[in-house]
């Protein structure tokens, strides 16, 4: 087990909020390995790197040497998660969970280690308390408690529908605290309301009330909305290599730190003198590419990062892609055809240039030549566009 402070320092990197620090400092000062819990509701079938995050977070507790268990929400994601919705949402069936749940199995052991990890689905006790237990878990929560919460008020403000089985959610959450007598939760901070029923729960069960750890919600290539698959901003973890190598490169140089901090698994210390290094000259796209080696190398293996990396410089011809260049947000409404966006990022001066420059072979997107004049792109899309040898532009679509 590592020092108190050692622990503390590397718990405390990337984190927004402990609840309450002075209890897991108590806790750790125990000596003993701590229960550590993060729940994941398997409402898609891959993983993208804002969903590691928390599992990363999850690692540095195994290394510390704590207990650590990986919990899919199976029961939790047939209910539908509230959670910043200001409709209802529709809940999954049991087979989507469970198939979604088969990938998340696969995917999480890139970062956690197999050995140490213990993986629970909530519905293992779920469905042993009935319908009975599941009244009974009900009357220990209020439904003026409930209204605190961000997204309910809202709606309920508005005038909006608030389904009675949105309300069990954050009720079963919690409870799966209880059931796993946990001593500490790791969530996003949209999972604040959530985590807290969990201490309350627990001392309504007579249980030590866990530690809250919340961690930032990671923004997508547009640097600006959480990433997300919906809004194909995301970068998968299944991700073919040059696809996530060119994704990772097309990242502000200032959106870099951020996920250098939330992802990597260097130190603080390497990051900062990397970070110095830049400040003193060092080109930011040599940062990039550590990064994208780095994530690469984790979710596939080092041969296909320094592969990619060749790639990359291969399509934009050895350095052929300038240092700096504009860059544009574009509404992107229902979509935008390329002919338009290459004019609306002042890479041609009209449409029929644009799709005369296609016709030529002369138009790349992230250096792939295109051919289809009739390419729509999508919302949250984030892209470096070339016309010729010498227009460059990155767009993103909001």
């Amino acid at each position: 087990m590592a020092s108190i402070a050692e622990s503390m320092e590397l718990i405390k990197r990337g984190a927004d909020e402990i609840l309450l620090e002075e209890s897991l400092l108590k806790k750790l000062e125990r000596g003993k390995p701590l229960k550590i819990k993060a729940g994941f509701d398997p409402t898609a079938p891959d993983l993208h790197l804002g969903h590691t995050v928390l599992i990363n977070k999850l690692r540095q507790f195994q290394d510390l040497g704590h207990e650590v268990t990986f919990l899919i929400g199976d029961f939790t994601g047939m209910i539908g998660d509230p959670t910043g919705k200001n409709v209802t949402r529709k809940p999954l069936t049991r087979e989507d969970v469970l198939k979604n749940a088969e990938t998340y199995q696969e995917q999480i052991f890139k970062i956690l280690d197999r050995e140490k990890t213990i993986i629970r689905f909530n519905s293992e006790w779920m469905e042993e308390i009935g319908a009975a237990g599941l009244i009974q878990l009900a009357a220990k929560h209020t439904v003026a408690r409930m209204l605190e919460r961000d997204d309910f008020n809202k709606r309920y403000k508005n005038g909006q529908p608030i389904a009675i089985h949105e309300f069990l959610y954050p009720l079963v959450q919690g409870y799966d605290s209880v059931a796993l007598q946990s001593d500490v939760e790791l969530g996003g901070t949209d999972q604040k309301f959530n985590l807290l029923v969990g201490r309350q729960l627990q001392e309504v069960y007579g249980q030590e009330p866990q530690v809250v750890l919340t961690m930032p919600i990671l923004e997508g290539l547009d640097g600006v909305q959480k990433m997300s698959k919906s809004l194909g901003n995301y970068i998968g973890i299944a991700d073919q290599p040059d696809d996530m190598f060119g994704k990772i490169m097309s990242i502000s140089d200032e959106l870099m730190w951020r996920y250098y901090e939330l992802l990597s698994f260097k130190s603080m210390s390497d990051i900062n003198a990397l970070r110095r290094q830049v400040e003193e000259g060092m080109n930011p796209r040599d940062a990039k590419v550590l990064l994208a080696e780095e994530l690469i190398e984790r979710f596939h293996d080092k041969a296909a990062a320094i592969k990619s990396h060749e790639n990359f410089v291969a399509r934009f011809q050895k350095g052929a892609m300038p240092d700096e260049m504009p860059e544009f947000a574009l509404e992107a409404g229902e979509g935008f055809s390329i002919a338009n966006l290459l004019k609306e990022a002042g890479l041609v001066s009209s449409t029929s240039e644009a799709l005369r420059m296609i016709k030529q072979g002369a138009v790349k997107i992230d250096g792939e030549k295109i051919e289809d004049r009739n390419l729509v792109l999508s919302k949250g899309s984030v892209h470096i566009y070339q016309v010729g040898k010498r227009r460059f532009a990155k767009v993103t679509l909001t």
